[in-house]
């Protein structure tokens, strides 16, 4: 009998894809680098953008009647605290949120007008509101009330009440500084933005509830009621207090009252939060919540022990230059963890006032609180001029820069760029500038950022003049092959995440880009940093963690259900929940529950996002509750409609109850909009092939190989269809080229020995059934193909 060959198309084209944080919104919209393979198990999308977006509903409770401490309010802080105030009450964080009354509006709305292609947006005044005419959800001109200012300097920001407790950030914004109305959507996209679009301020893009109100008051609930899409957010002050940082001040007021003598003396007062004697990972953690790129998974609550308890920091993907570099919204958070001033234990307070969140000093005097001036304020250093000295300032396309910019230290150590329009913002990342890396892997430096009129050879000659050639390696160039899928990358991958003199964030980020590589060496690598004591690694490796053996995956990462931290053990859920539930061990069952409740729970909070809701159906998904997985996939589309992960997934639930007409519609539609996505190409050939069409199979995955060379599984399948279609050379070639970028694989080999049988080439078949006994030495298949062909020639191999 001839062995049971291949004969049915292997793999499926169903696509699972969890989210992660899609924050390059230019690149989101045109929809030309969604990675589709880097959403595989991640926890939760949060979009956020350069439109700082919002809504508001005055709570009359604080923190909690039950719960102590509790929320006091500003006020009782003044009594005793009045310098601090002082330097508090002007700052960006008292005016993050007001109530639109004349003392807090800046913009002009004495009848002003903004005049925008061909529509004309107004601002006025009626019975003491401040109006907008502009456009609304449906296209239509039609007037708006202005409830609240959001932002202070260099722009103003505005929202809208909108029904169901919804607030929205308008797109039009006041310019502080030139005292002008400004799009700002259109001046970040370049474009204008339709009503229909998700990026439109009247959608959840531009929605404060989820986006923007955590961070811009005290005591936020979001408080999203996914079955009826609304919202009853509330806090107990509308901007970023006291509290907001040192945590509910009640039993500081407690110790407050009491007399000298009966105080204890721990170093904190009764605060909630300790701001003193704690190392600088604890200070930064405290603003890392506001100040970093992540995806919050719960209402912040001061009592979490750790940042990974309430939410996932971004590492450095592609919102980020490969080099770690601001790219785009800059949260200073995973710059500063690059930084050597980080690892040498400088914290926030060391620059900046914590209270005004002002510099604490002026130009090069803050950096030489530390740095030597005598060095580093010479020209032997900068090789600049300073100022006073003489010379002309540059003037480059009607930008001036004034005579002693370059000897700045934040100017070539700190560069930085626009956001939102007009917002200026340093990296904080306090990098040596590389112009070797810009001619390298196209990352910017400092020295072009100012001199635009020279090319990067000019900035490399005068730097290797001044400096010598002293392009040390720099883990840029590593995250950069690694983004491309390099085969090169892997192993200096390796030895980035392994590499505990770099910055933990771009370890993480090595590891995470590891999981591209089907190899035993980035396995080994991923599986090691599954036990790693910080949070960050160790987050990074479950969400790209495989093995081909489940016994051993399970055992891999059913322990973590048990981290510490949320984030962690949310993430071990959702990958067991690809795993038969009879496979899960009796000892990890209630931490399994209790896991996946946390995962859900995490979801269902993000549900407002279309990443929150496609979680959610590929959670119901993995549990075989298909409808609920259908309609969270349908209500992700419907809050954004061109989240193709989600349309992915929902083509694959119409397979998997028979719907394959709607499914091959829906891919189709995929392509039409997005005709870079190899992964759809693959997975529409995959349903042609169920259904027999053979030719409009291989058709679809030829494009899928050519997108993709790198795709075995299409090879694989593309060469079982050019079987079913008897164009043999064709088979052989696809299946061989799969063999050569992946030879370890046993599929491909047994299905290649398997092919040159049915077509009776029997020498060619008893190589390859030779290599499968040798490579695997335990599986009686290659024994079984052996015999078959002695039997079958009459010769013995």
């Amino acid at each position: 009998m001839k062995p049971a060959g291949p004969e049915q198309i292997q793999d499926t084209h169903e696509r699972d894809y969890s989210a992660q944080c899609v924050s390059n919104l230019k690149k989101y919209k045109q929809m030309k680098n969604f990675k589709i393979a880097g959403f595989i198990a991640s926890l939760i999308i949060v979009v956020i953008i350069p439109l700082s977006v919002f809504k508001f509903h005055i709570s009359s409770k604080l923190y909690s009647a039950e719960t102590k401490p509790q929320f006091v309010g500003v006020a009782k802080c003044v009594e005793c605290h009045r310098n601090e105030y002082n330097s508090w009450k002007d700052s960006h964080h008292a005016h993050a949120m007001e109530i639109a009354s004349d003392e807090t509006v800046l913009g002009d709305f004495n009848n002003a007008e903004l005049i925008d292609g061909d529509k004309t947006h107004r601002f006025y005044r009626k019975d003491g509101k401040f109006l907008v005419f502009t456009e609304g959800p449906e296209g239509e001109m039609r007037e708006f009330e202005i409830s609240h200012t959001f932002g202070y300097t260099p722009l103003q920001q505005y929202l809208i009440p909108f029904e169901k407790g919804k607030y929205q950030c308008l797109h039009l914004s006041w310019d502080t500084e030139k005292k002008k109305w400004f799009n700002l959507s259109k001046m970040i996209y370049g474009e204008t933005i339709h009503h229909n679009d998700w990026l439109h301020w009247t959608n959840q893009a531009q929605n404060w509830n989820g986006m923007c109100a955590e961070c811009h008051s005290t005591n936020l609930n979001k408080n999203y009621i996914s079955k009826t899409d609304s919202f009853n957010t509330t806090f107990s002050e509308i901007n970023v207090s006291c509290e907001a940082c040192h945590g509910p001040g009640s039993e500081h007021l407690k110790w407050a009252s009491l007399p000298e003598s009966s105080r204890t003396y721990d170093g904190n007062y009764g605060l909630a939060v300790k701001t003193s004697s704690i190392n600088n990972e604890q200070y930064v953690d405290i603003c890392a919540r506001c100040h970093s790129r992540r995806g919050q998974f719960k209402d912040f609550r001061h009592e979490f022990r750790h940042i990974y308890d309430y939410m996932q920091p971004s590492t450095l993907n592609e919102n980020f230059h490969p080099d770690g570099q601001i790219l785009e919204e800059d949260y200073v958070y995973a710059s500063f963890l690059q930084s050597k001033m980080y690892r040498t234990d400088v914290k926030c307070n060391d620059c900046h006032d914590v209270h005004s969140g002002e510099r604490l000093l002026d130009g090069n005097a803050l950096c030489y609180q530390c740095h030597n001036p005598d060095y580093y304020g010479s020209g032997n250093h900068h090789f600049h001029k300073l100022k006073g000295e003489p010379g002309e300032p540059l003037n480059l396309n009607g930008k001036v820069i004034d005579v002693g910019e370059g000897a700045l230290c934040v100017n070539c150590h700190m560069p930085g760029q626009y956001y939102m329009g007009i917002d200026f913002r340093n990296d904080h990342s306090i990098r040596i500038p590389r112009p070797d890396l810009t001619e390298k892997i196209g990352t910017p430096n400092a020295c072009n950022q100012c001199h635009t009129d020279k090319d990067v050879k000019w900035a490399i000659n005068y730097f290797q003049k001044w400096y010598g050639i002293k392009n040390r390696p720099h883990y840029g160039e590593v995250l950069a092959a690694g983004r491309m899928n390099s085969s090169e990358a892997k192993l200096p991958l390796i030895r980035l995440a392994n590499d505990t003199l770099s910055p933990l964030i771009a370890r993480a980020t090595a590891i995470e880009l590891l999981g591209n590589y089907a190899s035993d060496s980035a396995y080994l690598t991923i599986k090691k940093y599954l036990d790693d004591p910080y949070a960050m690694l160790r987050h990074a490796a479950i969400a790209v963690y495989n093995n081909t053996s489940l016994q051993n995956y399970v055992n891999d990462i059913a322990p973590l259900l048990n981290d510490p931290y949320a984030a962690v053990r949310g993430q071990a859920a959702f990958k067991l929940t690809f795993v038969p539930r009879d496979q899960i061990p009796e000892r990890y069952e209630r931490n399994f529950k209790q896991a996946l409740k946390e995962y859900r729970e995490s979801n269902e909070y993000a549900a407002d996002f279309s990443g929150g809701r496609l979680n959610l159906g590929i959670l119901y998904s993995n549990t075989g509750q298909l409808q609920q997985a259908k309609h969270s996939y349908q209500m992700a589309i419907k809050i954004d409609s061109a989240f193709v992960p989600a349309k992915i997934n929902l083509a694959s639930i119409h397979n998997r109850v028979g719907e394959n007409k709607e499914a091959e519609m829906l891919y189709r539609e995929i392509i039409t909009g997005n005709p870079d996505y190899s992964e759809v190409y693959y997975s529409l050939g995959l349903l042609l092939a169920e259904d027999g069409n053979y030719s409009e199979s291989a058709k679809y995955m030829e494009i899928a190989y050519e997108k993709s060379p790198e795709n075995t599984r299409a090879l694989y399948n593309l060469s079982l269809v050019y079987q079913r279609l008897e164009k043999f050379d064709k088979a052989e070639n696809r299946l061989l080229r799969a063999i050569e970028i992946d030879p370890k694989n046993f599929d491909y080999l047994y299905a290649i020995a398997h092919f040159y049988i049915n077509n009776n080439k029997f020498d060619k078949a008893r190589k390859m059934a030779r290599k499968l006994k040798k490579q695997f030495p335990g599986n009686q298949t290659g024994n079984q193909l052996i015999d078959y062909i002695e039997r079958t020639t009459g010769a013995p191999i």
